[in-house]
């Protein structure tokens, strides 16, 4: 195997190159719907989806492919599980990448499948989930254990890398427990140099999905592993998006879009902190600047422990305290906080 693959390039000039984490996400309604993807897929860019997955079940779906790549900029992903009929008409369709699961095609159609990519110079990602492994991986390892995951994964490359003669591939592991995920992918990690997707799969509805994903991923990306995401969430994909770019932002991985630190308050706080902290996340909340705001309740831990935020407001007794980088400049009434707030943010 390769050991010094770096990136995949994608087509149109999209590449994985390290000083990138692209946030991803997936269509969820149905694939013969073409209009209803379309309008869904331009939501999710405008949202910040940056790179788009869409399921083909069947080769008549690979018009959803076309129809996509017509109406959005953002590198489609065809998600193939069992036909490979269909991974080779969503290639001809013009998909970025094609999305297998090595537990459900034969070793002649994965083959197939990667002299049509190679041919067109689209990437394979190799998407090994704990629910559809190998049955007979299953059997050798008592379950979807992490050598299990690890090994399936590594076998599906040597076999496209070695056999079938094709690099160009990104790798996924998941599973729905976080800890069995990250184990897996840092396994992977130390045994091969192929990109990573990562993320925790059917990791349930946002207030579920938003701890569990952000262990996972935020323990992976603070050991420098992964260069795509997707926080799955059982919702509106668009909240996949806004998790995935938050995530980064914690992590300073990301420096576009506005971030809010607000303290918890307690009795010394004076003002509506809480309503305050909602009101400024509503008003900005397609806000690109790269900027911080502190919402704190008191000046113990106003301009202090908040001096790192551009602009933050720090709460007194039915006043607020506006201040820059930790320097206060004047006070304003409490009614007044929210638009003179906001204006100092205008002028920045």
């Amino acid at each position: 195997m390769r050991k010094n693959l770096k990136f995949v390039a994608l087509k149109n000039g999209y590449v994985f190159n390290g000083e990138k984490i692209y946030v991803q996400s997936m269509l969820n309604v149905p694939s013969k719907d073409v209009k209803a993807n379309i309008l869904q897929a331009k939501a999710l860019k405008e949202a910040g989806c940056e790179i788009l997955r869409v399921a083909v079940p069947s080769c008549e779906d690979s018009v959803l492919v076309s129809a996509l790549k017509k109406e959005i900029s953002c590198p489609i992903v065809a998600d193939i599980h069992y036909d490979h009929f269909a991974a080779i008409e969503a290639i001809k369709a013009g998909a970025d990448k094609i999305r297998i699961n090595p537990g459900n095609m034969t070793k002649d159609q994965l083959k197939e499948v990667a002299k049509y990519c190679k041919n067109f110079n689209v990437p394979i990602r190799i998407g090994v989930n704990s629910g559809s492994l190998e049955k007979q991986l299953l059997k050798k390892y008592g379950g979807p254990t992490v050598d299990a995951l690890v090994y399936s994964a590594i076998k599906t490359v040597n076999m496209f890398e070695e056999e079938f003669n094709f690099f160009d591939i990104v790798v996924s592991i998941k599973a729905s427990d976080v800890v069995k995920t990250v184990m897996a992918c840092r396994k992977f990690r130390k045994l091969a140099n192929n990109p990573l997707h990562i993320g925790v799969t059917e990791a349930g509805i946002k207030e579920f999905s938003i701890v569990k994903s952000s262990i996972g991923i935020g323990s992976l990306l603070l050991d420098s592993i992964g260069e795509t995401l997707r926080v799955s969430i059982t919702a509106n994909p668009i909240e996949e998006i806004k998790a995935g770019h938050a995530i980064l932002k914690a992590l300073n991985l990301e420096k576009k879009g506005v971030e809010i630190i607000s303290c918890p308050t307690c009795g010394r706080t004076k003002i509506d902190i809480i309503g305050l902290t909602t009101k400024v996340k509503h008003k900005l909340s397609g806000v690109k600047k790269n900027i911080k705001i502190a919402i704190m309740g008191c000046v113990v831990n106003g301009p202090g422990e908040a001096k790192d935020a551009d602009i933050g407001i720090a709460g007194g007794d039915l006043v607020g305290v506006i201040f820059k980088k930790g320097k206060v400049l004047y006070k304003v009434k409490e009614e007044e906080i929210l638009n003179v707030l906001l204006k100092e943010i205008e002028t920045m």
